[in-house]
This record gives structure tokens, sequence and C-alpha cells, in this order.
């Protein structure tokens, strides 16, 4: 019997092996996002398996690539959408991505130089997703649905069903019923999603990462160990300091990897359903597969100082 709790509580502190799928790029959450994520795995929290990115831009895939390898992990994959629905120029990425000191060496190396270099997307989530145990991966979602859709439309559906645990993703407005960006970005794609994702969803909805601004005195004081950090440059080329930036995608990773500490209230099981305009839609449903998050007012000061503590955090030595 003692065995039996010792390998439980074994189990129980494995870290949570995570994909990230991104649209990096068209919002500064996406870096603060992925900073928290390699603090995660720091701590023996998580475990980053790939990046995959749904803004089809040159400088996403590059600029992801050194922020990998400023925390230390400049091999880890990372795939990108093809023809997909934001290809326009982002100073976040490109500015980081292009920064050289005097000598032309980059600021922030990285290996990946161009995203048309990288693979596709679906095609890496499939080969990551076969290389892992029965319900070992959780994947978070945080841009447009674009790649998971296509993973599906792909035949994955059962791979999908066999490895992943839980898709924690940004999206949706569960209050206002307005279309929110995410969705209304590749509506189809949000629609399959949905429809035809055969694992539990938890939605942070727009309402979310609204209500918790990351504080732009953390971006000038907080980041400042270094010259040069690629999470802080995006920050400031993203628009003119300072601002208070909402922390949409840095949710749904908390949620993704810290689900038992009460940062969020969850609602009851239902279905959530997506509508020609990209507006979403929850009906609680006894056995549904989907849930979304509420922010508990008395939680949003513990909730924002853990986000900025680990979206700060220096790379382990």
């Amino acid at each position: 019997m003692l065995l039996f709790f010792l390998l439980a509580a074994s189990l129980a502190a494995e870290p949570v092996r995570l994909i990230f799928d991104t649209d990096m790029g068209n919002d500064v959450d996406d870096a603060l996002a992925l900073a928290m994520i390699h603090a995660l795995e720091n701590r023996g929290e998580a475990k980053l398996l790939a990046v995959t990115i749904t803004k089809d831009n040159r400088f996403a895939a590059p600029y992801v690539d050194l922020v990998n390898t400023f925390f230390g992990r400049g091999d880890l994959p990372v795939g990108v959408v093809k023809n997909g629905k934001t290809p326009g120029d982002s100073r976040m990425i490109q500015v980081p991505v292009e920064r050289r000191r005097p000598d032309g060496s980059p600021v922030y190396p990285h290996d990946l130089k161009d995203g048309r270099q990288a693979p596709e997307a679906a095609g890496l989530l499939q080969r990551i997703l076969a290389g892992e145990r029965e319900g070992a991966v959780t994947i978070v979602q945080v841009g447009f649905s674009s790649n998971l859709a296509r993973l599906l439309e792909r035949g994955g559906r059962g791979l999908v069903e066999r490895k992943v645990s839980l898709l924690v993703l940004m999206g949706g407005a569960f209050l206002n019923g307005k279309p929110e960006y995410n969705i209304k970005t590749d509506i189809p794609a949000a629609k399959r999603l949905f429809a035809e994702w055969p694992t539990p969803i938890v939605a942070s909805g727009y309402e979310i990462g609204e209500r918790i601004r990351y504080p732009a005195a953390s971006i000038e004081k907080d980041f400042g160990y270094v010259e040069h950090h690629p999470v802080a440059d995006a920050y400031r080329n993203y628009k003119p300091m300072p601002y208070d930036r909402e922390t949409w995608d840095l949710t749904a990773v908390l949620q993704a990897v810290r689900p038992s500490r009460g940062y969020f209230l969850l609602s009851p099981p239902g279905e959530i359903t997506v509508d020609g305009q990209g507006r979403t839609r929850f009906a609680a449903r006894p056995g549904g597969r989907h849930r979304h998050m509420k922010l508990d007012p008395g939680e949003k000061t513990r909730v924002l100082k853990t986000m900025t503590e680990l979206a700060s955090s220096r790379p382990k030595l």
C-alpha cells in the first residue's frame, strides 16, 4: 500500500507535458505566456515539447526560437502554419529578430532564421504526439484554431484521443456575447475544433484576461537583470510605453499547468459552439466535454502576482 501511494505521489508530481500553439506576433501576451512556460519548466512543473504557430509571418518562428534559446532550450521544435490568416508584419517579433550588436552578431542568438524554413505545424503535431505516451500531453492554444483543425482534418482525431488529456485555449467571449479575435479570425477552424476535438476543453474567454492587466512597471523593473531581454523587447515594440496589457494568453498557461491551485473557477460541463460571426455560446450539459473559466475577484491579485513573477523569471543557469 505504501508503494502505491509513493507511486501515485510521483506521478502527480510529474511535469505537465505541453505543446504551445500560438499566433506569436499578433499580441504581446503570447511572448509573456511563452516566458511563463519556460519558468514553469525551470520549476519542474512543465515540459515544453514543441511550439506551433498560427501567424504566417517569417519572423514569428525565429522570434519563438530566440526566446527558447534565451531560456536555454534552443533545440525545441517549432512548426508554422502554411497559408495562414495573419501574414502581416509585426514590430514585436521583427525588431528582436533583426537586432544586432556593433560587430553584426545577433543580440538574441537563434538558429531558425526564417519561418519559411520551419516544418509545417500540423505535421509536426502528428510527429510529436506519436512519440508521446497515452494521455500524456496537454495542449495550450492561444491563437487561432487553424493548426489543430488541420490536425483533425488529416485524420489525427484518433491520435489526439489517445495522446492528449486536455486542451486549454484562449478564445471566445462568454459574458458579452461578442465575436472574439482568436475565434473570428478563423471561424471554420474554430467550429471544427469545438465540434470534433475528442478531449476535454477548457476555454479562457476574453473577459478573463481583459480584467487582469500585465503591469508596464514589471517590464521596466523585473526584466532588467540583463541588458537585452527578448520578451521585454517585444513588449516595448508592440506599442508605445508605458501600457498595461491584458493577460489573455497567460491565464490559459496558468490554468493548464496549475489546474488545482484555485486561480480560476470553472463553469459546469457543457458544450461550446461557434456561430457564423465568431460568437461563442456555452450550454451546460451533463457529460459535456467543454468548460470555460471564470474569474474569482478574490483571486485576482494572487493571479496577477503569480503571472508577473513567472513571466519575469530568470533563465535557469
